[in-house]
C-alpha cells in the first residue's frame, strides 16, 4: 500500500520544556524518538512522524501505510500538541490525507448481543462492532464508551475534525462519555468483552450496563491509554474498576512474565475467575465491609513489594484517586522510576460516582 501522509503548519514556538514534555509523552506510545537538526523523528510500529521547529513555526508530519495509523498519528500528535501548548491555543489544521471533517476512523458504533452476571456487582456486555483490528493493533487496553441516556436517548455521533481529533456536530445530542476496559477482544469473530462494575449513585455507565438488552446501541472510540512496555516482571494493584485490565493482562501477557498481582474486591462473593497464563501470583484483598476507597491495604500491599534487580520491571496500579496517589509518589519519588517503567491511574474518586 502507497504510504499516507498528513502535514499541519502552526505558528507556535515551542519551549524546550513543552518539546520535552511532548516528546516524552509519544515515547510513551512505544516510540522512538531522535533529534535531526531543528526536527524531532519519532518511529512507531504503525507510522513515522515529526516535529520540524523553523523559527517561529511548528510543522507536524505524520506518514503510514494504513488510514488507522496515519489517524493514530495525527490524534496523538495533535493531543499533546493542543495539551502541553494549550496557552497558546493552536489551531491545528491537517493537509493532506484524511484531512478535513468526515468519518472518524476511531469510532464505530457498537451493538450489545449477550449480557451476564459474572458476580454480584460484575456484569459482562458482549458487543459486536465492524473492523476491530485497530482496537488490537495500537496497545491500549481502553475504549472510550458513548452511552445514549435518557436526557440524550438519540446521540448525534462525533466526525473528525480539521484538527484530527473528535468533532461534535451537534453538542446539545452530545452523549455523556467514560472509559472503560476492553477485557476481551475477538478481532475475527467480530466482538469483544466489556465488565461492568453495578454500583449505587448517577453513573452513567452502571445505569447504562443495569438496563442494557440484547440490540442496544453504544459508541465507542479508542483504543485510548498508553500500552504497557514489555517486561520480565510486573507489580500490579487494582480493585473492582481495575480488575477488568488485571484480568486482561493476565490472560495476555507472555507465558514467562513473573510478578504479584493484588486485587481488592468487596468479599469473596466478588472474586471472578481469572485464566492466568502467565507466572504472576494473584493475591485476593476482602474488604469485608469497609467501603471502597477507604481500606488502605491494596497501596499498602503494592508499596511493600521490592522491586528485583538483573530484570526488566513495570508496576501498573489502578484504583481509587487517594489510592493512585500514593503509589503514584512512591513508585515516582521513592523509587526513582519513570513513566517508561509505572502506570498508575485514578479510575474514580471517593465521593464522586460518575
Amino acid at each position: 500500500m502507497t504510504d499516507l501522509q498528513s502535514r499541519a503548519q502552526l505558528q507556535l514556538q515551542l519551549s524546550p520544556d513543552q518539546l520535552e514534555k511532548i516528546r516524552d509523552r509519544l515515547e510513551s506510545f512505544d516510540a522512538s524518538a531522535s533529534a535531526e537538526g531543528d526536527a524531532v523523528n519519532f518511529r512507531f510500529l504503525f507510522g513515522e512522524a515529526s516535529l520540524v521547529m523553523p523559527k517561529g513555526a511548528l510543522i507536524m508530519r505524520a506518514r503510514s501505510s494504513h488510514p488507522d495509523g496515519l489517524a493514530r498519528l495525527k490524534d496523538l500528535m495533535a493531543t499533546s500538541v493542543e495539551f502541553y501548548a494549550r496557552e497558546s491555543q493552536p489551531q491545528i489544521v491537517w493537509q493532506g490525507d484524511l484531512s478535513g471533517q468526515g468519518e472518524l476512523e476511531q469510532f464505530r458504533l457498537a451493538t450489545v448481543v449477550n449480557v451476564i452476571d459474572l458476580t454480584p456487582h460484575m456484569k459482562r456486555i458482549r458487543l459486536k462492532a465492524p473492523n476491530l483490528e485497530r482496537f488490537a493493533s495500537f496497545g491500549g487496553l481502553h475504549i472510550r464508551m458513548l452511552f445514549p441516556t435518557a436526557s440524550v436517548p438519540n446521540p448525534v455521533w462525533p466526525v473528525r475534525g480539521n484538527n484530527g481529533l473528535v468533532s461534535w456536530p451537534d453538542e446539545n445530542r452530545r452523549p455523556p462519555s467514560r472509559v472503560y476496559t476492553i477485557r476481551r477482544l475477538e478481532v475475527a469473530g467480530g466482538h469483544f468483552d466489556v465488565d461492568f462494575l453495578i454500583h449505587e449513585g448517577e453513573s452513567v455507565g452502571s445505569n447504562w450496563a443495569s438496563a442494557a438488552r440484547e440490540g442496544d446501541k453504544v459508541g465507542i472510540l479508542g483504543p485510548v491509554g498508553r500500552p504497557l512496555r514489555p517486561a520480565d516482571w510486573f507489580v500490579m494493584g487494582a480493585d473492582e474498576t481495575g480488575l477488568p485490565a488485571v484480568g486482561r493482562m493476565l490472560e495476555s501477557l507472555p507465558a514467562t512474565t513473573r510478578g504479584i498481582a493484588f486485587i481488592e474486591v468487596a468479599d469473596e462473593g466478588e472474586r471472578q475467575q481469572i485464566d492466568n497464563l502467565t507466572a504472576v501470583e494473584v493475591k485476593w484483598l476482602y474488604r469485608n465491609g469497609v467501603a471502597g476507597g477507604e481500606s488502605t491495604a491494596l497501596a499498602d500491599a503494592v508499596m511493600s513489594v521490592a522491586w528485583p534487580e538483573q530484570v526488566t520491571g513495570f508496576g501498573w496500579f489502578a484504583a481509587e484517586a487517594a489510592a493512585a496517589k500514593r503509589v503514584r509518589d512512591h513508585w515516582r519519588s521513592d523509587l526513582s522510576l519513570g513513566r517508561d517503567q509505572t502506570i498508575a491511574s485514578a479510575y474514580w474518586t471517593r465521593g464522586d460516582a460518575g
